[in-house]
């Protein structure tokens, strides 16, 4: 496990919370916070020496729960262009094809001027050929098919997009809670 990879945190029911840094996980650690753990690799940090010469250390785990508020209400995740993207594999999801970030853009299904709104059920991911395209248009109305229904991600999938190095057992645990709206290990 790398410095740049980072810990999920979860709250004591099993929801993901947040990615944190190995130092924020051992502040928890050592504050006696994480009431259980998941995943196979833990990570070592190692401390300082003792008068005998001993030196301290921690162990990891790749995933902790921790006391904190749980809150009963919906999670609906930002929209942010990158996010959207990560969400549709930066695949225009009109012609299929796949494009870096600059060469995607945000696309209304029902288009701003029609009444559309931003959010997550109604915008994919386009070219900027395929949306200029389609312009202030449906994808009906321009006579293109849309080759995915747009859908909002759960906390689970959130967090999936929002950590572009996740590890097997942190992937393991948040895929068995993905809404399957989509397939995700593309």
């Amino acid at each position: 496990m790398s410095n740049r990879i980072r810990i999920l945190r979860l709250n004591k029911t099993g929801l993901p919370q947040e990615w944190i840094t190995r130092e924020e996980a051992a502040t928890l650690y050592v504050k006696e916070q994480v009431l259980w753990t998941l995943g196979s690799e833990h990570l070592r940090i190692n401390g300082g020496h003792n008068r005998s010469g001993q030196r301290s250390f921690l162990l990891l785990a790749p995933i902790i729960a921790c006391e904190g508020e749980i809150s009963k209400h919906h999670f609906v995740p930002a929209l942010s262009n990158r996010l959207l993207f990560r969400r549709d594999h930066h695949r225009c999801m009109y012609c299929g094809f796949q494009f870096d970030d600059r060469s995607l853009t945000r696309d209304h299904i029902i288009p701003k001027v029609q009444g559309g709104r931003d959010n997550w059920t109604n915008v994919v991911a386009a070219c900027v050929r395929c949306n200029n395209h389609k312009g202030g248009r449906t994808p009906e109305q321009a006579g293109m098919g849309l080759l995915a229904i747009p859908f909002a991600p759960n906390i689970f999938e959130f967090m999936y997009l929002a950590n572009r190095q996740i590890r097997a057992d942190q992937m393991e645990y948040l895929q068995s809670r993905f809404s399957g709206q989509r397939s995700w290990a593309a």
